[in-house]
């Protein structure tokens, strides 16, 4: 019987070997099983009992080969079940070569489902096979891989399907898997004219964003609104997306496809395996969970600077390469990263009120945000408090607006983006000179003045375009200067 395991997010073939001989009645599971899959023993002769099939009262040896292969979680216990009873004759194994199954069993039978189905069937039909018996909850998943599901509810269920006396019905799907898209609004968000402008901005041109400020001014909050202006996912993009929390186990019920980009927003206090990616397994990261999306980090210095340090590579190479004695995983990781920071550790720096703090204190909380982590942000935006007459103002822009726009811009960008002009040539090599720009930074620049020519739908970079995206780079108060 087939299966897969995984390793990262690449299914590696599993083959599950059944022997039975006479002695003493016993299970053993060999071939590096970690201990969620030697605890199916337990729960295949319970699951087999409460189907009202013969549990062989044999020795009986299960093998996951290759035995080099680690071999984690319960996704082999239907498969282990459906071994035993070929091997007990109960079930024909000829049948069997036709399916690969995944899928958990619980003490009475039932089948439960599990992480990275979608995976497991990818796998399946990379090798030629076009059957998966999966759990019910899970078909809708596995079809998204172009193989035909076998949704089951119970291990019977399973077994009168080998058997040919029973076929189940079709996964309901709804129209590309879709549903509907929820997101606070941009309209709730009263002023902060520029703080909005650089949010569109991010969200035509997938640009970093850093909003710093005083507390309260409403960075988290507008933050929290860019998935809302951001296009859909391409069938593509969705898939890899899906992927990912698939394996980790984090698809809604209900949603077999993550069709718009994805929003973490991970506490301060979360680990570098928990934002990059790592452990024993490993598994993926909230980087690699907000693939495609949006990752938010609020309260950005109070981040442990080794966890920001590593965020670096992944910025720039848009993946997480998690080396192991074992073996290495590669996880995608290209993110939009979103930031909000005070400016100073009081709070009060930038605000009518003042700051309190010393000049040592300063330092050292600038000491946390490294310049080359600062320099891959392409927006920065000091935030004001806002003003009275503008949190009394209303009739502000609803993210489907704005949304619209983005789109078009970003149509605009990947069809004919705008060309720089000789003017705005002359002030980006004028700005190198004058200002602390370095080459990635000019590299950012001319590629937030694109992504403004293109949201004014011009067909070349003009020098206002460009005056606009210098206006977004680091302000002195985060860097001393």
């Amino acid at each position: 019987m087939l299966t897969y395991a995984l390793v990262g997010l690449e299914p590696r073939r599993v083959e599950v070997e059944a022997h039975l001989q006479k002695g003493v009645p016993s299970f053993a599971i060999v071939g590096l099983a970690d201990r969620a899959c030697q605890e199916a023993k337990e729960r295949v002769r319970s699951g087999i009992v409460s189907a009202e099939l013969e549990w062989p009262l044999r020795r009986i040896t299960v093998n996951l080969a290759p035995a080099e292969l680690r071999k984690e979680g319960s996704g082999f216990d239907l498969t282990i079940a459906l071994a035993i009873l070929a091997a007990s004759h109960q079930i024909p194994a000829a049948s069997l070569r036709e399916h690969a199954a995944v899928g958990e069993l619980a003490l009475d039978g039932r089948v439960r489902p599990v992480g990275g189905a979608l995976v497991v069937a990818e796998g399946a039909r990379r090798a030629g096979i076009e059957f998966v018996l999966c759990a019910a909850e899970s078909a809708r998943e596995v079809a998204l891989a172009g193989v035909d599901p076998v949704p089951v509810h119970h291990l019977a269920e399973a077994v009168a399907y080998i058997r040919g006396d029973w076929l189940p019905e079709p996964p309901p799907l709804t129209a590309n898997g879709r549903v509907p898209f929820t997101c606070p609004d941009l309209a709730e968000v009263k002023g902060q004219r520029r703080g909005r402008r650089a949010l569109e901005i991010a969200a035509a041109g997938r640009h970093n964003l850093l909003l710093a400020g005083p507390p309260g001014t409403g960075k988290t909050m507008l933050a929290r609104r860019l998935p809302g202006i951001l296009p859909p996912l391409v069938r593509e993009e969705a898939l890899e997306v899906t992927r990912i929390h698939s394996v980790v186990g984090l698809l809604p019920s209900g949603q077999p496809l993550v069709a718009e980009p994805p929003f973490r927003a991970p506490h301060h206090s979360s680990s570098m395996p928990a934002i990059v990616g790592g452990g024993s397994g490993p598994t993926p990261g909230e980087a690699s969970l907000a693939h495609r999306g949006v990752l938010l980090l609020d309260e950005f210095p109070e981040f442990q600077r080794p966890v920001l340090e590593a965020l670096r590579q992944p910025l720039e190479d848009g993946v997480v390469s998690v080396a192991r004695a074992n073996g290495r995983a590669v996880f995608p990781a290209r993110f939009q990263l979103v930031a909000t920071m005070n400016l100073c550790p009081c709070g009060g720096r930038g605000d009518a009120a003042g700051c309190s703090c010393s000049a040592a204190r300063l330092a050292h909380f600038r000491e946390k945000l490294s310049r080359a982590l600062l320099d891959r942000f392409d927006l920065v935006v000091a935030m004001p408090r806002p003003r009275a007459a503008e949190l009394d103002g209303s009739g502000e822009e609803t993210s489907a607006l704005v949304r619209e726009r983005v789109q078009a811009a970003r149509e605009r960008l990947e069809t004919r983006p705008p060309r720089m002009s000789s003017e705005a040539r002359v002030l980006l090599t004028e700005a190198v000179e004058r200002l602390p720009l370095s080459g990635r930074g000019r590299a950012r620049v001319a590629r937030v003045a694109r992504t403004i020519a293109a949201l004014a739908g011009a067909e070349e970079i003009a020098r206002e375009h460009l005056a606009e995206a210098l206006s977004y780079r680091i302000p002195p108060e985060l860097t001393g200067t």
